[in-house]
């Protein structure tokens, strides 16, 4: 049970709460309980939550035949923590990240290590994303890369335009490809790197940058069948490069050409070592540091403090703004690929 002497917001925790589902193809907004304390977690209000339009717009798509929750990143403050929680109480602002445990809902229950202070000086807004951010992180964590290599980015959407400027402020060499000009344009206005909108320039800028040895890694951003693109990737990379796929892309690539350059593919998973480990998330049990430098609660505060050093900015790709009681029909223009935006942003005040 809550504690009261933990609980900020005493009154308003005794009222249902109005969360957002999937459910045949539509977003509904449904009223439920507010979930009560455990231990290792923490009871967040939610001020903001991200939506990564492309990835919602596939949870949509999966055409649920009973209700699920939709969202996997949020910002808000803490209403309450459970036994086991020392590194925030309430009051303080934390960023969130992970279903189901963070949805789009004006409360959630989140485990101690997928929420992640965020400092004063840290734009919530910003903040709502880090679970965006943390994937980003990890993709290019499994990418291998090394101080001065090369990579391209493939699909500017809003997980490759954060992937994308975390490159540059690392000082990889970094090229972006995507077949619209204003998303390579955004980068560009962000970030220091290379752009490319067709194959043939982009064949063209990694010539140039390589001297024609190839880049040493290929992120794919990209959702869908996207056929050949994996095959085109073999192409760009050096002898023994990486392809990380980031996206949900289906796997189909010449095992000639992988066993050419004996290239490595990988998958990234989410925002890094924990997802979807219950020892971790659910029992609060950490991962040794010197075993496992970065976990995924350790990308998101990563995440963190690159916006607050100014690394990254992250508002310039949100270009909607919608209130929770508004969701359904923004999700309905996601559906029907009407949309324009890369990022949106609800709000619950």
């Amino acid at each position: 049970m809550i504690n009261p002497l933990q609980i900020s917001e005493t009154k308003k925790l005794d009222s249902p709460m109005k969360t957002i589902f999937s459910y045949k193809g539509k977003a509904i907004v449904q009223q439920v309980p507010v979930p009560e304390v455990k231990a290792h977690s923490v009871l967040v209000r939610t001020v903001y939550s991200g939506v990564s339009n492309g990835t919602e717009r596939l949870m949509l798509m999966s055409n649920h035949q009973q209700p699920a929750a939709l969202g996997y990143s949020a910002c808000g403050i803490v209403s309450a923590v459970g036994e086991g929680v020392h590194h925030v109480k309430p009051g303080d602002r934390v960023a969130c990240y992970g279903a189901p445990y963070v949805r789009h809902a004006e409360y959630m229950l989140v485990p101690k290590h997928l929420a992640t202070p965020v400092p004063d000086d840290v734009d919530m807004k910003e903040a709502a994303f880090a679970g965006l951010g943390a994937i980003a992180i990890h993709a290019l964590r499994q990418a291998r890369l090394e101080f001065g290599q090369s990579v391209v980015i493939v699909g500017m959407g809003i997980i490759g335009q954060i992937t994308a400027q975390i490159a540059s402020a690392a000082a990889y060499d970094t090229i972006v490809y995507d077949l619209q000009a204003e998303r390579c344009a955004l980068f560009e206005s962000l970030s220091k790197g290379r752009t490319a909108q067709s194959l043939e320039e982009l064949e063209a800028v990694i010539h140039q940058a390589t001297e024609g040895c190839g880049v040493d890694a290929v992120l794919l951003a990209a959702n869908g069948k996207n056929n050949g693109l994996i095959d085109g990737s073999l192409d760009w990379i050096r002898d023994r490069g990486n392809i990380v796929i980031v996206g949900d892309l289906e796997m189909n690539f010449s095992r000639e050409k992988m066993f050419r350059k004996e290239a490595e593919i990988r998958i990234s998973r989410a925002g890094g070592p924990g997802r979807y480990d219950s020892n971790y998330e659910a029992d609060g049990q950490d991962y040794p540091l010197g075993y496992v430098r970065w976990t995924e609660g350790r990308n998101m505060s990563e995440y963190i403090r690159l916006l607050r050093e100014k690394r990254i900015s992250i508002n310039p790709l949100v270009n909607q703004s919608v209130h929770i009681d508004e969701i359904p029909s923004m999700y309905e223009g996601l559906f029907m690929s009407v949309s324009p935006a890369l990022g949106t942003l609800i709000t619950y005040e």
